[in-house]
């Protein structure tokens, strides 16, 4: 198996029901109260693209994807319409829109990640799938150029700056990104009759662990 570097086509997506997913084990004890654990450090992602078909243009684009990543062999990237970068969703990526760590004098490269923040609590996401050109970096409140101060490896989300940043200076970070996922199905049935007729295939879709 591999992962190919290619995104599901956005138009197709856009239209799309899915999200987050968590596995909480829940336990009732003896006395009512409950044991709440999760195997789980970071949400798993389904998706069911069957819902953005509008055509049999569609149709045919979907089988063509499909076939070329072999069903669920190949992972490919996908547009989560709903969560796709840093910052609010009317805004555009800024540079210090989530911060990554802090300098140490040494250390030359930094993963990427998103935040969630939410009364007082946050969780980090690791984004591997950053887009290509939509990495802004920023160190101590200052933006950096790429390919100048800082290098953006896309299929792994790993930045690589020129010169590590000094002790203590606060690394931040804006972007758009990708899902990596992979079909969840190795068949996909299809009707002229009934897609004219309003019914759309059930494509499922799952994120991939990288």
């Amino acid at each position: 198996m591999a992962f190919h570097e290619v995104r599901f086509p956005a138009d197709l997506s856009f239209g799309s029901v899915g999200g987050p997913e968590r596995r909480t084990e829940v336990v009732t004890l003896a006395n009512g109260h409950e044991e709440r654990n999760t195997p789980w450090a970071h949400a798993r992602r389904r998706y069911d693209a069957g819902l953005g078909m509008r055509s049999l243009d569609d149709i045919a684009a979907l089988i063509a994807f499909f076939e070329a990543r072999a069903g669920q062999l190949h992972g490919f990237r996908w547009k989560d319409w709903s969560d796709w970068k840093t910052g609010l969703p009317s805004g555009v990526p800024v540079f210090d829109d989530v911060e990554l760590g802090r300098g140490d004098g040494a250390t030359r490269a930094v993963a990427l990640r998103k935040s969630y923040v939410s009364g007082g609590v946050a969780y980090h996401r690791p984004i591997a799938k950053p887009v290509a050109g939509s990495v802004r970096i920023g160190i101590d409140g200052q933006e950096l150029r790429e390919g100048v101060h800082y290098a953006v490896d896309t299929a792994t989300g790993v930045v690589t700056f020129t010169e590590p940043p000094e002790a203590g200076l606060r690394i931040t970070a804006g972007f758009e990104f990708d899902v990596p996922v992979r079909f969840d199905t190795d068949r996909i049935a299809t009707s002229v009759a009934s897609f004219q007729a309003g019914e759309v295939p059930d494509v499922p879709v799952v994120e991939l662990r990288l």
